[in-house]
């Protein structure tokens, strides 16, 4: 459990032990102004062990086990010095129930444990404040306010996991959106500003093309970063609300590689109506990842991209010519499509071809939370 913050004390905590404070003082009042008055000594002790026993809990927020210690023992002397009755045994109760609350389950059960005892030798020495049956429907009490305690706790460390684990996931989940948007743009830019210095001089009309798709290349970087950090303002009026990319801009990758100098064929067919968001967005992405690891590092070519839509799965493969990424070196973007493809419950293969090259294949089902 470590790294999990305490409960902070406040309100709650305060409003406790004003409760129980009230409601033994209200339970305390028949015996005390019952006939035959105790003199004014015994009278005072017993609302100072009612005070010392509901207060305590005041300060369990803090010092849980401490607390419930400073209760069970102002609870103790009220049985044996008082000749009052009343329900001061609600207090140490209580108390054991914050100590499990916060975790504390070894000290809750040695703390119960001590309680019940204590009561117990009340009981054989023959206090008649309690008998066999009131132990055991108190013993019954202490376990259930442990148990429920422990309950609480438990929860809150759940719910604390699952918010890390959902906040770690929507981070995994950016990163991977900047780098692919990123990624692609950067790469491409990167040759076409080389070819452009290449051909300044000898060739200006292909320098000049070259910079003209730097120009393209930068603007729709600009656009899909635009599109990914509004996604992240949470309720900004501005964020951009275009769709997210698909199936139907595969055609944008295709131009802006065939502008870095490949050779790209494609072959993308289906029928009937787009595949849900999630596994459009996710075909766009591995396609583009894959483009941008040919242009990157496998000194390909041509390449060739397969898409195909049935009625249950999309199926994506993207094949090259070239010598592939090296050894041991293929990164966050092969990493981060098939993180694409498991969190749609498909697949994805990365890996050379048998007759040369390097070939992406994916399969993404069309129904499972795609949407």
């Amino acid at each position: 459990m470590g790294g999990l913050p305490e409960p902070r004390g406040g309100l709650t905590d305060k409003a406790v032990a004003g409760g129980v404070l009230l409601l033994v003082a209200l339970g305390s009042l028949h015996s005390v102004i019952a006939p035959g008055k105790e003199p004014l000594a015994v009278t005072a002790l017993t609302w100072a062990l009612i005070a010392v026993g509901c207060g305590a809990l005041y300060f369990s927020p803090r010092f849980p086990v401490g607390a419930a210690v400073v209760s069970l023992a102002a609870t103790f002397a009220y049985y044996v010095l008082s000749v009052y009755d009343g329900p001061l045994m609600i207090a140490p109760i209580v108390a054991l129930y914050m100590i499990a609350s916060r975790g504390r389950l070894q000290a809750a059960v040695a703390v119960a444990a001590l309680l019940v005892i204590a009561t117990g030798v009340g009981t054989l020495s023959g206090n008649g404040d309690v008998n066999a049956v009131a132990l055991f429907m108190m013993t019954g009490w202490v376990v259930a306010m442990v148990a429920l305690g422990w309950a609480r706790h438990s929860r809150r460390v759940y719910l604390a996991e699952a918010e890390q684990r959902a906040a770690g996931e929507e981070r995994l989940r950016i990163a991977r959106e900047l780098h692919d948007v990123a990624g692609h743009h950067i790469s491409l830019i990167n040759v076409q500003a080389g070819t452009a210095l290449h051909r300044f001089d000898r060739d200006p009309e292909q320098a000049r093309a070259a910079l003209a798709a730097v120009k393209e290349s930068s603007r729709d970087a600009l656009r899909d970063l635009r599109a990914t950090i509004g996604v992240l303002r949470d309720g900004a009026e501005d964020a951009p609300t275009a769709p997210a990319p698909g199936l139907d801009r595969i055609g944008d990758l295709v131009e802006a590689a065939r502008a870095a100098g490949l050779t790209v064929r494609t072959d993308i067919t289906g029928d009937g109506p787009p595949p849900p968001t999630g596994v459009g967005l996710a075909t766009y992405r591995i396609v583009q990842e894959s483009l941008t690891n040919v242009v990157r590092h496998s000194g390909a070519g041509s390449v060739t991209v397969r898409v195909e839509q049935g009625p249950r799965e999309v199926l994506i493969e993207v094949a090259d010519d070239g010598r592939g990424p090296a050894p041991g070196t293929t990164g966050s973007g092969v990493h981060g499509m098939k993180e694409r493809a498991r969190a749609l419950g498909g697949e994805l293969t990365a890996g050379p071809r048998p007759g040369g090259g390097f070939l992406v294949r994916a399969r993404l089902p069309l129904g499972n939370g795609a949407t």
